[in-house]
């Protein structure tokens, strides 16, 4: 996998909270139209970055098949600006009953680095196609959006501690697995107010950002949302904290064990 400003990847490994195969999805669907998600990121005390996510539908169609479009901006704020500026914004098209991916697209602005990309999903012929080419798979495979919004879909209510879950999803030039371990139920604190949550670990690659035993740690309400509300990244130097700061348009109410 490429190298990720650091934003990016707490991003997308966040958004990928858990997963498991399509037979796992429960009947009714997690959220609706008009849902929009904020995420602050902190490094230390310091402000970082900020991720909104937005579910809209849309007025194209794909073979005749009505869409969601999941519309996502990251930016940078404040100070790191000016150590690292970025702009990015991701969309998703998904199938409103599957859930599954029709087409996903990327523009990426961080510092003097710039990226686009465009994927198309044919989940007739097992085809993906994207701007470095076609890329055959198996299974149900996502961007990293339409991963995060079909994970809120499964059914979790038989998870074991140390339970390992599998997802896999497609990202520049080929398809990646993501491993993640349930650690368990806690009650965890966000901008929102306090609460109970799953907690899970995924895996990360060391590289020039994390350590070797650094460690990721996310937590997603335990209700019918499924919103992931924080994550914990440790990095070489000190650590990157993702927290939940406005929720509007949900299908159902928050209900915080305290405000």
């Amino acid at each position: 996998m490429k190298k990720y400003y650091i934003v990016l990847i707490l991003i997308t490994c966040f958004n990928h909270a858990f997963s498991q195969e399509k037979a796992y999805k429960t009947k009714e669907v997690a959220f609706q139209a008009g849902e929009q998600i904020t995420y602050k990121l902190k490094y230390g005390i310091f402000s970082a970055a900020e991720a909104v996510i937005k579910v809209e539908n849309s007025p194209l169609k794909f073979d005749g098949h009505p869409a969601l479009h999941i519309n996502t901006t990251a930016k940078t704020v404040g100070t790191f600006n000016l150590l690292f500026k970025v702009r990015n914004e991701y969309h998703s098209y998904i199938d409103p009953v599957t859930l599954l991916p029709y087409y996903y697209s990327e523009t990426r602005q961080e510092s003097s680095y710039r990226h686009s990309d465009k994927v198309t999903f044919n989940h007739d012929t097992n085809v993906i196609t994207a701007d470095k080419g076609k890329f055959p798979f198996k299974g149900d495979v996502f961007d990293f959006l339409s991963c995060y919004y079909f994970a809120r879909n499964i059914d979790v209510s038989n998870l074991k501690i140390g339970e390992k879950l599998e997802l896999h999803y497609f990202l520049e030039d080929g398809i990646h697995a993501l491993t993640i371990t349930f650690m368990g139920r806690e009650q965890v604190k966000c901008g929102l107010g306090t609460f109970n949550c799953l907690k899970f670990n995924p895996t990360i690659i060391p590289g020039r950002i994390f350590r070797k035993n650094s460690k990721l740690y996310l937590w997603i309400t335990d209700d019918k949302n499924r919103i992931p509300i924080k994550a914990h990244v440790e990095l070489i130097v000190g650590s990157l904290v993702m927290d939940l700061s406005q929720a509007s348009g949900l299908k159902y109410p928050l209900n915080p064990v305290k405000k």
